[in-house]
């Protein structure tokens, strides 16, 4: 089976590289062009583990390659996935779907034969029937079917999430377009992973739904964090005596700084957004993001308080930028609300992340310093703070952490330590709902 991906970027190259796993002949087209040469020369533009080794395997099988070439490469797919960005548009709040809609009339021009366009990019409701439009206006006399897909990946578990799925939602109508998608999603029939068959708008809103509610549950455990800090209660024994109910589950309970991220930030903005459209409430969904932008300005004053009140001239030592572990993502990372009121208020800031320094360079005001060593970030720190909780810092070394820094506190966002253990090597530790 023959696969083009539109779009090398997150969802479309880890997306491609997978199904090239699966034994499909997989293309990535990109209008990228320095984009698409650095990975004809094995250079990966974003960092997902093992998606390295997996892109390398496939294109030395012959089984993935790229190019920036509609022409004759979409002549000869079976299935074209559109998996280009949709990014929150300026000044309304609604996903941006231009590129989709490019993509879609570039694809128009060269179609030949029966083939299966399908939406792989986060897409509101209604996307899938404009795309169909948007091919059949331009190319009237076209065999085709749409179809939406979307995806489920999280940053830095990607390919495992890929290749064994929680489902696999198939958004579709016509029966030609089902047998098609089942057959390329058939090793994973291996694993009985669920395949969910609906309607086109039905696979579209369950993608947003699913993602809002996720977020509610951060939001709604930070809000319940705040709670525990003021009246003493300890918000990690809250959330498991939460947890451990099998109608609200344990994951996404840990409070911390507020989500980030390529999908919740964009996602829940775009379900307000289609809500109003439609004449529908999404009074939840909108307290969910009021709440996380409170959660982030909160993180500063805490920061503010640990230090006694002011941060000016005081030297911070940040730990981790990007919005989780294991990404060099920085899309609306908790780290680019909460350092620049710190630097305005005269903080000096030496940051350390594993991945993310790069582009957290280009997000951040000029007076954050980047440090490619932890203990040299953290010398001479009156404070150190944690914000994204790399493995690499669940397990300091305290004892020479303290004797780096010229001060004695540690502001821990994700509660990776226990009280206890910080005060036994002489910090004074604040953390989130403890």
């Amino acid at each position: 089976m023959k696969v083009v991906m539109i779009g090398a970027g997150y969802v479309g190259l880890v997306s491609g590289a997978c199904f090239a796993e699966f034994g499909a002949h997989v293309t990535c087209l990109d209008v990228d062009q320095d984009k698409i040469d650095a990975l004809r020369r094995g250079e990966i533009p974003i960092y997902e583990p093992g998606l390295d080794d997996m892109v390398s395997r496939n294109c030395a099988a012959g089984r993935l390659d790229f190019t920036t070439e509609f022409a004759g490469t979409i002549e000869a797919a079976d299935i074209i996935f559109i998996a280009v960005g949709t990014p929150t548009r300026r000044g309304d709040g609604h996903a941006d779907l231009k590129y989709v809609y490019a993509a879609a009339e570039q694809i128009a021009a060269h179609l030949q034969g029966y083939t299966l366009l399908v939406d792989k990019s986060t897409v509101p409701v209604g996307t899938a029937r404009e795309v169909k439009r948007v091919v059949r206006k331009a190319n009237p006399e076209a065999d085709f079917d749409v179809a939406s897909n979307p995806e489920f990946l999280r940053e830095g578990s990607a390919i495992g999430d890929f290749m064994r799925p929680d489902r696999v939602v198939l958004g579709v109508d016509s029966e030609r377009a089902e047998s098609i998608l089942r057959e390329l999603y058939r090793p994973i029939n291996l694993i009985e992973a669920p395949i969910v068959v609906t309607d086109l708008e039905s696979a579209e809103i369950t993608k947003y739904a699913a993602n809002a509610f996720l977020a509610t549950k951060i939001s709604f455990i930070n809000e319940i964090a705040d709670l525990c800090e003021k009246t003493g209660g300890d918000v990690h024994a809250v959330a498991r005596g939460m947890g451990l109910d099998g109608r609200i589950g344990k994951k996404f309970l840990h409070p911390g700084p507020g989500y980030g991220g390529s999908c919740f930030p964009k996602d829940t903005q775009a379900m307000i957004r289609m809500a109003q459209e439609a004449g529908s409430s999404s009074r939840i969904v909108e307290a969910v993001v009021q709440v996380n932008a409170a959660q982030k300005t909160r993180m500063v004053s805490k920061i503010e308080e640990a230090l006694g009140g002011s941060v000016a001239d005081r030297n911070i030592a940040v730990l981790g930028l990007t919005f989780k572990p294991e990404t060099d993502d920085m899309r609306d990372a908790p780290s680019l609300t909460i350092l620049p009121p710190l630097v305005q208020k005269g903080a000096h800031i030496r940051a350390h992340d594993p991945q993310g320094m790069e582009e957290a360079a280009r997000e951040l005001p000029p007076g954050v310093e980047f440090v490619d060593d932890i203990y040299d970030t953290v010398r001479d720190a009156d404070a150190v703070v944690l914000i994204t909780e790399w493995n690499q810092y669940r397990g300091l070394p305290l004892d020479r952490v303290k004797s780096l820094m010229r001060g004695d506190v540690f502001v821990d966002l994700r509660n990776v330590y226990e009280r206890e253990l910080m005060a036994s090597h002489g910090f004074r530790y604040t953390c989130v709902g403890r």
